[in-house]
């Protein structure tokens, strides 16, 4: 979990009584949860943010209850910069794994056609995230564009894609999650159990097997290790190499 948890800052979900009792969210050092293992820094608007440095802060939150780690698209020494989007693939009711696995192609391949290189991970729920690293944008200059690169999909293939929350429209669409790729938004840690029947773990999967998978949440605690011994190399190992930068409005109109 490492390259994708060290120094970014940190959502939590906790369930002290397991996944049958009571969960919440918490983004800052509390009641069983103490900043002796993690990093703490203020933000703007004097908030305190959290990050690990190591394993023995990853240790701490499991045993303070943590089931779930969140993680936003910055690092905490750089609040102000995004350097990972995240697509949220959910799907509506009547939308089957293919029709999943299709649409995060079709997002690698949108992404592709302008020039960026993405990677793909199981959620560990129902759905698939389509990770985009960036050398570094602005908040503003990367929801503009999440927004209109869903729009876009919406806009050309409605009748699969919706780029909208509202819940009565998603039966048999996929919706493009784009709003978690602001300030303060997080999505699920590569590598994170879920707080889900089952303990399933998000997993980070190659292009070139996904189509292979039986489903978002087939990995949980009891399987992930054997996976992880049987892997020649890392999906994501070049995630951290790659270096991209996000077109520019007129670059993307020039483009068609």
């Amino acid at each position: 979990m490492a390259p994708h948890l060290v120094g970014r800052p940190l959502s939590l979900v906790r369930c002290p009584d397991g996944t049958k009792g009571q969960c919440f969210f918490q983004k800052h050092a509390s009641a069983g949860l103490t900043e002796q293992n993690l990093r703490t820094v203020t933000d703007s608007k004097g908030r305190q943010v959290i990050a690990l440095d190591d394993l023995n802060g990853l240790l701490s939150l499991v045993q303070a209850g943590v089931l779930e780690v969140h993680v936003r698209g910055s690092m905490i020494d750089r609040l102000d910069r995004c350097d990972r989007i995240v697509f949220d693939l959910d799907p509506g009711d009547g939308v089957g794994w293919s029709g999943i696995v299709r649409a995060a192609q079709d997002v690698r391949e949108r992404l592709a056609a302008i020039d960026l290189e993405s990677f793909v991970k199981l959620s560990g729920g129902k759905g698939l995230h389509v990770v985009l690293p960036i050398d570094g944008a602005d908040w503003d200059t990367t929801k503009s564009f999440v927004q209109a690169f869903a729009q876009a999909m919406a806009a050309d293939d409605p009748g699969r894609y919706l780029a909208k929350m509202t819940k009565s429209l998603r039966p048999g669409k996929v919706f493009v999650d784009y709003l978690r790729n602001s300030l303060e938004q997080t999505s699920v840690a590569a590598y994170s159990t879920r707080a889900r029947p089952g303990a399933p773990v998000s997993v980070p999967v190659s292009w070139q097997e996904l189509g292979r998978l039986d489903g978002a949440n087939q990995y949980t605690v009891l399987n992930v290790m054997k996976r992880l011994s049987g892997l020649k190399q890392d999906p994501w190992k070049d995630m951290g190499r790659v270096q991209q930068t996000l077109p520019t409005a007129q670059a993307l109109r020039a483009r068609g």
